[in-house]
């Protein structure tokens, strides 16, 4: 009975997730990214040097570490962002790309790139509208997201007022799920694994409910080092993010550096094959089975989308937090965030897989006996030996855990939403309490449903995203005529008019 409940789940739960994430999701996503792209003019092109200058050009600058006054859950645009990639950058940007490339072929990392560049604009779209419809909540903190901008925002629009409310319920309800499954149990579960099979592969441990006392030890830990840190707040979270996601970005984009300078003779070839394999691969010679363009290009993008998570609506909730005032200045941010993460991160291990030796670069197809799951970790012990294979069970529990902390952020702020603050506070409480869980199942229907909810949410955000696409266009065109082309014009900052006048004299000011 209960494998017949099972199975009947999961059966519902896989056709649920193929509409969400290949019938529509991927079209939606790279229709609202082309959309975004160009209603801003190629923004991400035609201001390169800008937003450039604005982000990481600034990233020593004072203002850009400084948080809005002393106001409780205020961060600045620096730790907003750190926090946001803290979410972002995960076991994906890893196994992910890995699996993608051993599915897809090579091309797939080129439609990875083609999501991220145009889900650049999305992430940007989605952060302008989050800082504009964002609100102070009983504490004094800054609260933004989707939810806010499909009630306020497309809940104003004449005869849209129950669907903006109902889009917004339905979203806060889908990134609570999400919140608990991939952004918590998921992730601890793989960074259980990974270092359980790097650090005590041949220990011999009792076991405590059917399950190895080092999973129930690994989990304890974990949730307390989590509880510290999640229970104190979006302020504890940020400052450890701050510190953590540069580190851990660097160090593994220098490891996959060093691994691509071993094989640097295979650099043509490895280029080569992304790009000639990007529209399919043609059956190699002896029988090989091809891969389908469809295939290819579904790999590329959904690996690029689950990577960046632009056009979820995620990330917004804790770009919302930061201490800006210009909703374009804090879109800026969003544009970079995809850039990091998949331009930056993603692409190191694509270099590293496609250098390992796993992919035969003639045909793009994977040699026999490749397994895509350990594939990262082999390609670095091959040049460092075993202290490699540490170095990615390190980074998968760094990537993995910050995850965690990020989509803690996340879940909150949907309870809050839903709920009002003191729900927010006992949600932290229970989130922290099942990081253990993750520790200790094995299952993977539960990641599996928890994924489908990811994708779910991505639905009213991104109706929200384009039905608010003309205010996009405005914010941005004030933007650019006020900083770009030094026109005097009324800035467009709050959809609030206590808060727009507010921000309004401090941006004549200089203040932002």
């Amino acid at each position: 009975m209960e494998n017949s409940f099972v199975d009947a789940v999961t059966s519902i739960n896989d056709v649920i997730n193929t509409f969400v994430w290949v019938k529509i999701g991927l079209v939606l996503l790279l229709g609202t990214g082309i959309i975004t792209t160009c209603i801003t003019k190629f923004f991400q092109v035609a201001h390169l040097g800008h937003w450039w200058r604005e982000t990481i050009g600034s990233v020593f600058a004072k203002e850009t570490h400084e948080k809005l006054g002393k106001r409780s859950g205020t961060v600045s645009q620096f730790q907003a962002l750190c926090t946001a990639l803290a979410a972002t950058i995960g076991t994906g940007n890893i196994a992910g790309v890995s699996a993608a490339i051993c599915i897809g072929g090579p091309g797939a990392v080129f439609w990875m790139w083609i999501a991220a560049f145009l889900g650049m604009m999305t992430n940007f779209s989605e952060n302008i509208l989050g800082i504009y419809f964002r609100r102070r909540n009983t504490e004094g903190e800054w609260s933004g997201g989707a939810m806010y901008y499909l009630k306020d925002g497309l809940g104003a629009y004449k005869g849209c007022k129950k669907i903006g409310a109902v889009l917004a319920g339905l979203f806060s309800v889908f990134a609570i799920l999400a919140s608990f499954g991939i952004g918590n149990m998921g992730q601890i579960n793989k960074i259980t694994l990974n270092i359980e099979s790097a650090f005590f592969g041949n220990v011999s441990a009792p076991e405590i409910a059917g399950v190895s006392a080092v999973n129930w030890a690994i989990g304890f830990c974990l949730m307390i080092i989590g509880g510290i840190i999640i229970i104190g707040g979006l302020q504890r979270i940020a400052s450890v993010a701050e510190r953590v996601v540069p580190f851990m970005a660097v160090a593994y984009v220098i490891g996959a550096l060093i691994v691509f300078l071993v094989h640097i003779g295979n650099v043509g070839a490895m280029f080569t094959s992304i790009f000639r394999f990007a529209f399919g691969i043609k059956a190699a010679a002896g029988g090989a089975a091809g891969v389908a363009i469809s295939q290819v290009i579904t790999q590329g993008c959904k690996r690029g989308v689950f990577s960046n998570e632009a056009g979820l609506g995620s990330s917004v909730m804790v770009h919302s937090n930061s201490n800006v005032k210009e909703p374009v200045k804090q879109g800026l941010w969003g544009i970079f965030e995809v850039f990091a993460d998949t331009m930056v991160v993603c692409t190191m291990t694509a270099i590293v897989v496609l250098s390992s030796g796993a992919i035969d670069l003639s045909t793009g197809l994977v040699k026999d006996g490749v397994d895509d799951a350990t594939l990262v970790a082999q390609a670095f012990g091959n040049v460092f030996g075993r202290p490699g294979e540490w170095f990615i069970a390190i980074a998968v529990l760094l990537f993995a855990f910050t995850t965690v902390l990020g989509w803690s952020h996340y879940g909150s702020k949907a309870v809050e939403y839903l709920f009002g603050v003191g729900g927010a506070k006992v949600y932290k409480v229970i989130f922290v309490l099942m990081i253990i869980s993750g520790s200790i199942m094995t299952s993977s229907l539960a990641w599996d449903i928890s994924d489908t909810f990811n994708g779910l949410m991505m639905i009213p955000n991104l109706i929200g995203v384009l039905s608010l696409s003309p205010l996009v266009i405005k914010i941005t065109n004030n933007y650019v005529d006020r900083k770009l082309k030094g026109k005097d014009v009324e800035p467009v900052l709050s959809y609030d008019p206590h808060i727009q006048e507010e921000f309004a004299a401090a941006v004549k000011k200089g203040e932002d």
